[in-house]
Parts: C-alpha cells; sequence; structure tokens
C-alpha cells in the first residue's frame, strides 16, 4: 500500500481549563461551592472576599478587572490547554472541633449540639461485654452475636448465627443461649432480640408491673395477638379478649411506649441541612426570582497585589502573581457564569410551573429537561448540571429544582397531565376514601378518567408505591 500525506480541515471543540472549570463549578451543591471558594481564597493571593471596606484609588480602580471576568491585555485570554487545575486546589482539609472566634460562637454551638457524638451500637455492646465476667470462650461468643446484631439492634438469622457460634468456640447450644440472654440484658433494652415480639417483650418484662395495662399488654406481645394488634382490628380485640375497652386502651398505650428498633438511637450520624439556591417570593408584579445571597460571599481581585503585577520585569514572583491573576479571573467568570445559569434555568422552572406555585401540586405542568434547554438556548446537560443537588425555597416550601421535572401523560382532550400531578390526586383520593371501602387500583384509574386523565391500573400501582401507601385490603379498617 502506497504511503502519501494528506491534509484535512475540522472543527473540534477544546475544552480548556477556564471551560471546564466553568462546568464544574456549575454542578457543585451549596456547600460543595463553599468549599471550592473557601479553597480558592486560600490558595489564590490575587482572590479576596469584598466586604466593601477597602479603599482602592482611581488608578488602581481603573486597572482592577471586573468581577464578571473583564480581559486584560498584558494576560492571554486561556491558560494552556494541559494546566490541572487539581494542582491549585487541592483537596478540603479536615475538619476540626476547634470553635471559630467572635460572632460564630453560636452558632458553633448550635452545631455541634446537632452533631451525634454517640459510639455505635457494636462498640457499646462490646464495652458491656468487656464487664460481665464472661470466660474467654463466652467473650469470643459474645463478640460474634454482637457482630450479627443490624443497625435495628436485632439479629436477623439466629439458627445460622448459633452454627457459626457452636463452630468456633468450645460452647454448646445451651452456653451460647445462655451467652445471648445475658446480651439482651445489656443496654440498650430489647437489643439482641431474634424477633420483634421478643424485642418488645424483653423491654415490657423491665416495665413496672404496677403500671396501668402492664399485665395486659404482656398477653398482647404474644404471637397470637401481636400481628392482630399491628392489623389494627381494635373493636374486636377487646371481645376477643374479654376486657372492656379502658384496659385495652391501657395496654395499647405501655405497648406504644416501647421501642420496636432500639439500635436507632446509636445511628451516630450529622443532621443534614439543606440550603436553597434560589428565592421565589411573589409579589404585586409577579413572581420574583433571586438568587441566595448567603450561598456564596462576593469575590473581587486584591487591589495591592494587582498593583505590584504592574512592575515590567520576569522574575519568578511576577510570574506567579501572572498566573494567579488569570486564575483568578477564570475562577470568578467560572462563578459568574454559574450564577447566571442558575438564575435563567429557575425563571424558566417557575414560569412553566406558576400553576403548581398558585395552586399546589394537582396543577403541576410536565416538564423535562429539554423543554428548559429549547426555551433557554443551551443544552440539556447544561439544564441537568444547573438543577443537580440544587434547592429552591418557595412559599410552599423548599424542593430540590429536579421536583419540578416530571414525565407527561396523555388526557382525554388531547393535552397532558403531569405524573406529580397525578400522584397528588391519588393521594387526595386515598385520604377522602371510606375507611371500610377502600378504593382500589382500578377504581383510582376509573376516577381518574372521570377527570380526563387516562392511565392504567398497573400505573395507578407504581404510583401508589411511590407515595408509599398500601394496597386497598391493607388499608381497609372497621367501622
Amino acid at each position: 500500500m502506497k504511503q502519501s500525506l494528506g491534509l484535512n480541515l475540522g472543527q473540534t471543540l477544546t475544552m480548556t481549563p477556564a471551560l471546564q472549570q466553568a462546568i464544574r463549578m456549575l454542578q457543585l451543591s451549596t456547600l460543595d461551592l463553599k468549599t471550592e471558594i473557601q479553597e480558592a481564597l486560600e490558595t489564590n493571593v490575587m482572590l479576596e472576599a469584598d466586604d466593601g471596606t477597602q479603599e482602592v484609588d482611581a488608578k488602581t480602580r481603573q486597572a482592577e478587572p471586573d468581577a464578571s471576568g473583564g480581559d486584560s491585555p498584558d494576560i492571554p485570554e486561556n491558560l494552556p490547554v494541559d494546566a490541572d487545575w487539581n494542582d491549585i486546589y487541592a483537596s478540603a482539609p479536615a475538619p476540626t472541633s476547634s470553635a471559630p472566634a467572635g460572632d460564630d460562637d453560636d452558632y458553633w454551638a448550635y452545631r455541634q449540639a446537632n452533631l451525634s457524638s454517640t459510639p455505635d451500637l457494636a462498640t457499646h455492646l462490646i464495652w458491656q461485654a468487656d464487664m460481665a465476667g464472661f470466660s474467654p470462650a463466652e467473650r469470643a461468643a459474645a463478640e460474634i452475636i454482637i457482630d450479627a446484631i443490624d443497625g435495628n439492634g436485632l439479629i436477623d438469622d439466629w439458627d445460622e448465627l448459633a452454627t457459626t457460634v457452636a463452630r468456633d468456640t468450645t460452647l454448646d447450644h445451651a452456653e451460647t443461649e445462655a451467652v445471648l440472654a445475658a446480651i439482651q440484658a445489656f443496654d440498650p433494652p430489647g437489643v439482641a432480640a431474634r424477633s420483634l415480639g421478643e424485642c418488645l417483650q424483653i423491654q415490657w418484662a423491665g416495665l413496672d408491673s404496677s403500671l396501668p395495662g402492664h399485665a395486659l399488654a404482656g398477653r398482647l406481645l404474644s404471637d397470637e395477638w401481636l400481628a392482630v394488634l399491628a392489623e389494627g382490628e381494635h373493636a374486636d380485640l377487646a371481645g376477643q379478649l374479654g376486657v372492656d375497652a379502658d384496659d385495652l386502651a391501657a395496654a395499647r398505650r405501655v405497648v406504644r411506649s416501647l421501642t420496636p428498633y432500639p439500635g436507632d438511637a446509636f445511628s451516630a450520624q450529622a443532621a443534614d441541612y439543606v440550603v436553597p439556591e434560589v428565592h421565589v417570593t411573589r409579589s404585586a408584579a409577579g413572581w420574583q426570582v433571586a438568587l441566595n445571597p448567603e450561598i456564596a460571599p462576593k469575590l473581587r481581585i486584591n487591589a495591592h497585589y494587582l498593583s505590584l503585577i504592574k512592575r515590567a520585569d520576569k522574575s519568578a514572583d511576577q510570574s506567579t502573581l501572572r498566573s494567579h491573576l488569570q486564575e483568578a479571573r477564570f475562577f470568578l467568570n467560572s462563578l459568574k457564569s454559574r450564577n447566571d445559569t442558575l438564575l435563567e434555568v429557575a425563571h424558566a422552572i417557575v414560569e412553566a410551573q406558576r400553576g403548581f406555585l398558585e395552586y399546589g401540586e394537582e396543577a403541576m405542568k410536565p416538564l423535562v429537561l429539554r423543554d428548559v434547554a429549547e426555551r433557554l438556548d443551551i443544552h440539556e446537560s447544561t439544564v441537568s448540571r444547573a438543577t443537580a443537588n440544587k434547592y429552591m425555597q418557595t412559599p410552599r416550601g423548599v424542593f430540590e429544582l429536579k421536583y419540578f421535572f416530571s414525565s407527561h401523560v396523555s388526557t382525554t382532550d388531547g393535552g397532558s397531565a403531569s405524573a406529580t400531578a397525578i400522584q397528588a390526586m391519588i393521594k387526595r383520593m386515598v385520604a377522602g376514601e371510606a375507611a371500610d371501602k377502600p378504593l382500589s387500583d382500578s377504581k383510582l384509574a376509573e376516577r381518574l378518567l372521570d377527570n380526563g386523565i387516562r392511565v392504567a391500573r398497573r400505573t395507578v400501582a407504581k404510583y401508589r408505591e411511590a407515595l408509599s401507601i398500601a394496597p386497598s385490603h391493607e388499608r381497609r379498617r372497621k367501622t
């Protein structure tokens, strides 16, 4: 085959570091953005928080680039394509327990109060096992049993676990049962139970026997009556037990005081807070959309270091300052682009979902990413990044931006209805149904059809399950 040289012309899109940074910042959540800004302030000498207190002379102000990213004749427009921004922005420092000084003391105390410092359940039980006086073999068995306790504080498969203990220790079945009984006496009450009934019975045995309804509560916790109690058939339960309604009510109060999952108190995790990126309010002029001013501090170019870069020399310090200035401009550009895109997307969502804001979920209109992308003349992936992990505060509550997007179902008049609106209608219908004759999925589909919405029974079942609504036979209650 003969070799030859040829020249081809074509167009390609180069992902410059500035563009990569803008795309990455667009999909950051509020907390991640704050971390990113803090890292930039710590690593770039040209960036500083704009608190409005610094005085800048006129000559320096003229030379200072605009926060939105004005061009400078001395600095090239783009950094080299092979620049690695990870070398500039290191990972976030590990949080420390030292409290900040000044006006943040109250906030710090509040934040620390909402951080769980409780040891996990296994650590808590091992600590008690160390003080229980177990023999070495019993201590080994206790560790195996504790390791098998799930996050709810219960043991899932005791037979298999007992086999494991017998294989790995020298204890027989009776001795293993004795170790289990000792662990079940540990704190929290009801831990290491092999079933929900056993968990509640262990807690009941530790209550004061003089409590009203204590004895009857013990009967209710038996396997025979616990399922009946859970089904809510209280009208016939008193007659079947041979007691009056007041005694049954007292026993039910005792049962309700017990904890079905004793391990929940040891689920160590910090409270998760949502900070809305966008605020939506209504005024005489209509619905107003604005960015939350608290999500990110205002930034600007440091005037002092900017004045130093005017020296016409090629030293290493000057090269560093010029590089930091370019990176600062890219960062400010990316931040402004992120805020502008987010605000435009929020405006489009509010415009499309004005009915929801005014009338509620049943007025939600079908909306997909493509609708917003076409309205703003941007790519769908940009809309997806702008709505990821971001929240909007409205008069109806705080919602994730993706909440306003849903598929559509065709109506009988040729229109379309949002899946969210259909779910709201199903929820309303179930709330108003007769207790002794709940609506089946087929009946719900018929009622939706009466409202002009044609959906299949299996679609209704899917929406009902998404709302955590039980099937009709489980919702039936005798009156």
